[in-house]
């Protein structure tokens, strides 16, 4: 970090010095900046470093840009329908020895297992929810990795928070065990009590409960790799639960006394070669909590589709395939495309590729948009599932999370073509969810506007957990400025043009009729500006 203090030091340094008592100064630190408004709608206001120094400030909004790669044009004359996307909130149990921390400092083929901001994933989950309920989208799309490695726990926490109910996000006894704590002397862990940038006292905060708002909106799942597998890569096994249940939490791990290298992801047999023997190593010894247990996938399935608001109809109770009427116009598809023998990856299998074909059947002539957790067009086996929407011209895009980064690519087909649409994630910098607006042009065309919006943690303030989340999550070496996750401003906030179509058919007998135009809403973000 820059030598440039935070608020937060210059107060306590103030105490230091004599000029304010040592507990003025901790209120003041924690008091944080009320007179700025709370971050939300990056067409309102962005967050940014603007001198490089690792420290995030508010700076000007960014307006949309047009994207007219397809084709079509013009200015919005009215609003078809209004989702939200949330993805990879990755709400952890980081006290659990079912977690591999150790395996970070092995490089980036397995980073990314250590977050210095781990422990405040339901509070960033939390100010994720009070931004939307503040945006007000019609839908909200919850596209997958809600948790981090398929544990009950972890399940009850999201969507407990989802559902508006209060949650303590802890486990084993009270109180914080675990590689973050203080006297944890391994270096490879950022430890907030003495570690820069200090935050005296977190590890105690985060664990306390955490209550998010209870949503006007309907929100509809769809399955991650990491609801379903341990780590998001294995399949439940016995071994891998009473490990995750148990009391021995591996701090680190001796690579020259491994059976095998770790160059890259060990196959299950191995997995289960390491547990059998123990891995070598220091460990902590931890509570038991059967509340980590691992979820059949089923389960997973099933306790998703129950908690929504309306609980989708499920053609097999075993996957999170299905779809719904999100406006008078608009049809979402949602599509599981998770693999349940392990595997990151998405794969579209027979049932899913069955599901986007219904799907499209029922949007009759409404426009389609279809979610899913992997980006479908990069899954195995998406040749027949990407024929079908190229030649249909009622595809508006493909919405998917699981990259952790923000990319919006054409696609041209045949039809015309449709978008393909990848959000950042909200454990990684920069921690937004993603508003996505189909709206009609005055040149008879339809538009996809979407802009990211940040949760409402206020940066550089110590008393807000989902701000120094933020704060932890732009500074993390793996996660945070370094991989770029932002992606550039027109995949961020821009209005996405579809060419104009053929006179679709007339709506079928006995289906509701369309509702007479309105105005798009304006909100006061700048609709209609473009950005230079």
């Amino acid at each position: 970090m820059s030598e440039r203090a935070t608020r937060r030091e210059l107060l306590l340094r103030a105490a230091a010095a004599g000029l304010l008592t040592p507990s003025a100064a901790a209120v003041l630190a924690a008091c944080g900046d009320e007179d700025a408004p709370a971050p939300g709608s990056t067409r309102r206001g962005t967050l940014r470093d603007a001198d490089g120094d690792g420290l995030l400030g508010r700076g000007p909004g960014l307006a949309l840009v047009d994207r007219r790669e397809l084709g079509g044009g013009g200015r919005p004359r009215r609003t078809l329908a209004f989702l939200g996307q949330l993805t990879d909130v990755h709400v952890r149990d980081a006290q659990s020895p079912g977690r591999v921390p150790f395996l970070d400092r092995l490089g980036p083929v397995l980073g990314s297992t250590f977050r210095p901001h781990e422990l405040l994933g339901p509070h960033v989950l939390a100010a994720a929810l009070r931004t939307l309920a503040a945006e007000g989208p019609q839908h909200l799309l919850v596209t997958g990795d809600v948790v981090d490695s398929a544990q009950r726990n972890e399940l009850d926490w999201a969507l407990g928070l989802l559902t508006g109910r209060s949650v303590r996000p802890d486990s084993g006894a009270r109180g914080y065990r675990g590689v973050q704590q203080a006297s944890n002397p391994d270096p490879s862990y950022y430890r907030p009590d003495v570690d820069a940038p200090r935050h005296p006292g977190l590890l105690r905060r985060a664990l306390r409960p955490v209550l998010a708002p209870r949503l006007s909106m309907p929100w509809w799942p769809a399955l991650g790799n990491h609801d379903v597998l341990v780590q998001g890569e294995y399949a439940p096994t016995a071994a891998l639960t009473a490990a995750a249940t148990g009391r021995r939490l591996q701090v680190s791990v001796d690579l020259d006394d491994l059976p095998f290298g770790l160059a890259g992801r060990p196959t299950p047999a191995q997995v289960d070669q390491l547990l059998a023997a123990g891995l070598p190593g220091d460990a902590l010894t931890v509570p038991a909590d059967p509340r980590r247990a691992h979820l059949r996938a089923a389960e997973a399935v099933e306790r998703l589709r129950a908690a929504a608001p309306r609980p989708p109809r499920l053609a097999d109770p075993a996957r999170l395939d299905y779809a719904f009427a999100a406006a008078d116009d608009v049809h979402v598809v949602v599509l599981d495309l998770v693999r349940r023998d392990g595997g990151s990856g998405g794969v579209v299998s027979p049932a899913a590729l069955a599901a986007l074909r219904a799907g499209l059947r029922e949007a009759e002539d409404r426009w389609v948009v279809v979610a899913c957790h992997q980006p479908l067009h990069e899954s195995d086996g998406a040749g027949p599932a990407l024929a079908l929407l190229d030649a249909d011209p009622r595809v508006v895009a493909v919405v998917a999370g699981h990259r952790h980064r923000n990319v919006v690519e054409p696609r041209r087909t045949p039809a015309g073509g449709y978008w393909l649409v990848t959000t950042s994630s909200l454990v990684d910098t920069p921690q937004q969810w993603r508003a996505l607006r189909v709206v009609e042009t005055d040149r008879g065309s339809v538009a996809l506007e979407t802009w990211m919006v940040d949760h409402a943690g206020r940066p550089d303030d110590e008393g807000d957990l989902a701000g120094i989340a933020r704060d932890l999550a732009f500074l993390d070496a793996q996660g945070g400025r370094p991989f770029g996750a932002a992606g550039p401003p027109e995949a961020r906030n821009a209005r996405l043009h579809l060419p104009r179509r053929a006179p679709r058919p007339p709506r079928r007998a006995g289906t509701r009729p369309a509702r007479p135009p309105r105005p798009a809403p304006e909100r006061g973000i700048g609709d209609g500006l473009t950005a230079g």
